[in-house]
């Protein structure tokens, strides 16, 4: 990961950065193998768009967006879309950390989300929070409403008054979960599922890339791995390529599914 310059400098909290910050390369790096869905790719293509035409919008008294929420099952593609993003608009991604702006006494969490978030508007970047759900989960029926409703409200404001050139990002895997209020702020919103079959051989190909393989070998770990997320099949076209290498060979059904076998993804 990158470093800020020391005019830069990441909020802190509980003695370490509150956000892990990405270089515009290091987020290129990371989105070589993305697959989008045709719906997700149309979303960010238009989003795009509108910022690169500002001007044209400011004209029409129309407000430019800067805010998007991604929702779906883990391991579907949120994060590597906030590179992807982050990538497309040559903007550093910063990756906040949960563990540090948490804090046992909620007046500090509502504190330290403050802070990220005015560190947000004076530097241009991309904002990243996953897990989100983990501070703007809904103030009712919550066991510790009173103090939960300080970080929410604190949240909401910080939404309200989010502006300037940077982008909020954040994704959830329980969007249910969400306080409607938070849920309202987003002017984006991006639904997440598991691959479809175009999806998943399309992902495959990238993850094989120019590995020696034995013929029909896509088709069959497409049927294999029928049903995973991304992130399982990266996982497991992985492994299968180690034993391929241990082996000197080819990669193989058989490496795909003891790989698979081994990984033992949920289902």
């Amino acid at each position: 990961m990158g470093k800020t310059s020391s005019n830069q400098r990441l909020p802190r909290a509980k003695g370490i950065d509150m956000a892990a910050y990405y270089t515009v390369k290091e987020c290129e790096s990371r989105v070589k193998r993305i697959v989008l869905p045709d719906r997700n790719r149309q979303i960010v293509e238009e989003f795009i768009t509108i910022l690169g035409m500002k001007e044209r919008f400011k004209e029409h008294d129309v407000p430019i967006p800067n805010k998007i929420v991604m929702f779906g099952p883990p391991g579907t593609g949120k994060t590597l879309t906030a590179f992807y993003v982050a990538t497309r608009l040559e903007l550093p991604l910063l990756l906040v950390r949960l563990d540090a702006i948490i804090h046992s006494h909620l007046g500090e969490t509502a504190s330290n989300v403050r802070k990220i978030f005015e560190y947000a508007k004076a530097t241009p970047c991309v904002l990243f929070l996953d897990e989100f759900d983990a501070i703007a989960r809904t103030r009712e029926n919550n066991d510790e409403v009173k103090e939960m409703s300080r970080v929410v409200n604190t949240l909401l404001q910080c939404l309200d008054e989010f502006e300037g050139d940077s982008i909020f990002m954040a994704a959830t895997n329980l969007e249910t979960e969400l306080d409607h209020a938070i849920w309202r702020r987003f002017d984006t919103k991006m639904a997440y599922s598991l691959p479809d079959e175009k999806e998943r051989d399309q992902y495959i190909s990238l993850l094989i890339g120019g590995f020696g393989q034995e013929d029909q070998l896509q088709s069959i770990a497409a049927s294999i791995l029928q049903g995973s997320s991304y992130a399982e099949m990266e996982q497991i076209v992985l492994k299968a390529k180690r034993k391929a290498i241990i082996e000197d060979s080819l990669l193989r059904a058989d490496h795909i599914e003891e790989a698979f076998a081994e990984y033992q993804p949920k289902r």
